[in-house]
């Protein structure tokens, strides 16, 4: 892969792209076109107006340090907390606060509506709470049969 452009943080932290023409541009953001189904494959470098400045299919592709630099940028932008086991929920109507555990330890979130929660490619689920905060679940069926047991009951 041929990268015709320069990535680079700036004083204050901040990612900086410099393109083949030389010109320079602040507060770049790497974004994930799909960042469930592919996270690693057709990730855009935007300037803070969403406009394009590069494109990358796939971060294995880039050098070691390129690479690092990005995964670390997306890393700080994005938390979606994964679903290891869910303990119980305060009522099966909603809203409904269910206690959980995540890869990020034990937490409650708070399921206003069975709208919030989302079925992605099978077996994938992406629950929002109320907080903003996406949880996703990898394999509803992977999960142990209390956890089922009670997402089958808001599914």
């Amino acid at each position: 892969m041929n990268i015709t452009y320069q990535l680079q943080h700036d004083a204050r932290g901040r990612l900086s792209f410099t393109g083949e023409d030389g010109q320079t541009h602040e507060n770049v953001v790497p974004v994930r076109a799909f960042p469930i189904a592919a996270p690693d494959e057709g990730i855009a470098l935007c300037d803070p107006h969403g406009h394009e400045l590069a494109w990358i299919d796939r971060l294995s592709e880039l050098p070691p340090p390129l690479r690092t630099l990005i995964e670390g940028e997306l890393a700080s932008r994005e938390f979606m907390p994964v679903i290891k086991q869910i303990e119980s929920v305060s009522s099966y109507a909603t809203p409904s606060t269910w206690q959980i555990v995540t890869d990020h330890g034990e937490t409650d979130l708070v399921l206003k509506g069975e709208e919030d929660i989302r079925r992605l490619a099978p077996p994938a689920l992406l629950i929002a709470d109320s907080n903003g905060i996406n949880y996703l679940i990898h394999d509803r069926y992977a999960l142990d049969k209390t956890s089922r047991k009670i997402l089958d009951r808001f599914l």
